[in-house]
């Protein structure tokens, strides 16, 4: 969970493309509060002071510059639903500066808002692939379907397969994705975030409150009595 900077009322938004790995270089902790300095490079050309930028998926506000280190402020809402948390300066976490009108969306929108943290249960590697099992806690499962989009670590990733039963599911990654994120350096027992489909959360939640409905319920029997 991140809270982000609003432009005339309208969040910012990402689209799940991480644009670079950027080293951490050092973690600052206050009262309920923590300040990661974080080297964005090329990524800092141009960002202004309260720019909104995705730090493992988390919509952080830029409330530092110097050069191409950027400080963001990290409330303790965040760091109880992230993985920020765990973060010590020599880490590295994937970066995408916010979407603009005009840009390519190569993921999917995504918001920042992560939904919670997951675990990654085991890995598997072989060829040019490595296949990431991850275990959900929560209300999440039912949110996430064999070839849906997720979020991880702010990255934007079609789900392989899902295990309901056990609340799990696996991503499948690319060359390109093990290279240039998180994504290819978790191990097991990893915090991973997790933003769910918004899409998919409003359908299937819209479903769950109409079957909850008598009222509703009762019409809909109706409805497929006068079509037969």
């Amino acid at each position: 969970m991140a809270y982000c900077r609003l432009l005339n009322g309208i969040s910012a938004m990402f689209t799940g493309i991480v644009q670079d790995y950027c080293p951490v270089l050092s973690v600052q902790a206050q009262t309920k509060l923590r300040q990661l300095l974080v080297d964005l490079g090329e990524l800092a050309d141009g960002l202004q002071l309260g720019a909104s930028v995705a730090i493992n998926g988390t919509c952080l506000t830029a409330t530092q510059i110097q050069s191409t280190a950027v400080t963001f402020d990290v409330i303790q809402e965040t760091l109880d639903h992230t993985n920020l948390g765990g973060l010590k300066a020599g880490d590295n976490v994937n970066v995408e500066r916010s979407l603009r009108f005009g840009d390519e969306i190569g993921g999917h929108i995504v918001s920042g808002h992560v939904s919670d943290k997951v675990v990654v249960e085991r890995l598997e590697a072989g060829g040019n692939e490595r296949v990431v099992h991850l275990k959900v806690t929560g209300p999440w499962m039912k949110y996430l379907h064999h070839k849906g989009f997720v979020s991880l670590d702010g990255a934007s990733i079609t789900i392989a397969s899902t295990d309901p039963e056990h609340s799990t599911f696996s991503v499948a990654l690319i060359p390109e994705t093990i290279a240039r994120t998180t994504l290819g350096r978790v191990t097991p027992g990893d915090w991973v975030n997790l933003e769910i489909d918004q899409q998919t959360q409003a359908v299937v939640d819209t479903v769950d409150r109409l079957a909850a409905s008598p009222e509703w319920l009762q019409r809909l029997a109706e409805g497929l009595k006068q079509q037969a």
